[in-house]
């Protein structure tokens, strides 16, 4: 059964001119890329669509200046988009007045940023609180609720520490806690981590991972680093000047990319440590290897060396222990010592 919605974005567009609206209408909702330039306009975002299903991590990626932060600011309207529409929950945000914009974001959306913007005469356990204040929400409360966070993000004992006492991973864990004091149903993140070092970030990272597992958020996250995106995403959009070029899983991308620009994107990425049996493995009910089996899950990190080991093809099985392809050792020394 497929999971609810979150997010629904359909066709948006962001275009920098003159006067974009109007170019954009004369030009009946899609404008080409010749009518875009000669008129000096700016393609941030070009018809992105896509879901965001409840629970989902999605990463959008690419390169600076591909749209994925303008895109995100859309589906906020932090940026009003030139058209398209966005529904968050089934409501539609696009015609959101803005009293109901600002409800939902102090009530429905958690947003942390690459720059932690804390109140730098503010304590930790202020910081975190601060959403809450502005909700009019009385201290005791606010400052329970504050603690409680506190806990979650790692930052126990430093409730009275002030942003120029902490590290930038404690810092970045109250930007964190204070995005999720109002306990958002939606999660934007953009590139929340780049700022640190790589240490500091690859902690940051799993305690990202760990936090996901307690709360099973909603989130958006925007990264340059496909590394990170493999780590954290159940889906990967890839953009590309203003477009989204491909969705899919970092396998789909990696095993079946939609253009020359998502190959190259992708070509450094280690791909035994992230590809499937069952992505490599031929369909075939052919008599292998009667004593070793592989299941189509198994990572081909994980099994390389017990394959490699004999000196035959191996059976592939399902979780129900049903043949459903075989592995070939040529095949698999291909994809472990690819250039």
């Amino acid at each position: 059964m497929s999971k609810k919605v979150k997010i629904s974005c359909r066709n948006v567009w962001k275009l920098y001119g003159s006067n974009p609206r109007e170019f954009f209408d004369r030009h009946q909702g899609d404008p080409g890329e010749d009518a875009i330039r000669s008129e000096g306009y700016i393609p941030a975002v070009r018809h992105a669509t896509f879901d965001v299903e409840e629970g989902e991590i999605l990463v959008i990626m690419g390169l600076s200046g591909s749209g994925k932060s303008t895109l995100v600011r859309c589906l906020t309207r932090l940026i009003e988009p030139t058209s398209g529409k966005v529904e968050f929950d089934g409501i539609d945000l696009l015609g959101a007045t803005d009293q109901e914009l600002i409800d939902i974001r102090r009530h429905k959306m958690g947003m942390v940023f690459q720059h932690f913007a804390l109140l730098p005469h503010r304590t930790v356990i202020q910081n975190i609180a601060f959403p809450l204040e502005v909700q009019g929400i009385d201290r005791e409360t606010r400052d329970r609720k504050a603690r409680e966070i506190i806990e979650i993000v790692g930052l126990h004992g430093r409730d009275d520490y002030y942003p120029r006492e902490l590290s930038g991973g404690q810092q970045q864990r109250v930007g964190i806690g204070r995005s999720l004091a109002v306990e958002p149903d939606i999660w934007f993140l953009d590139e929340p981590f780049s700022a640190l070092d790589p240490l500091i970030r690859k902690e940051m990272q799993d305690e990202f991972i760990r936090l996901q597992s307690m709360l099973n958020k909603t989130i958006v996250f925007i990264t340059h680093d496909f590394d990170e995106a493999i780590k954290l995403a159940d889906r990967i959009a890839i953009m590309y000047e203003g477009m989204i070029v491909q969705l899919g899983t970092a396998e789909q991308l990696i095993t079946n990319p939609a253009t020359d620009y998502v190959a190259e994107f992708t070509r450094d990425i280690p791909r035994a440590k992230l590809l499937s049996v069952g992505s490599i493995m031929e369909p075939t009910g052919e008599d292998v290897h009667p004593d070793l089996t592989v299941s189509q899950d198994d990572n081909v990190s994980k099994i390389a060396s017990k394959v490699l080991s004999q000196d035959r093809d191996v059976r592939v099985v399902n979780a129900e222990d049903e043949t459903v392809g075989i592995l070939r050792r040529q095949h698999l020394v291909e994809v472990l010592f690819q250039d």
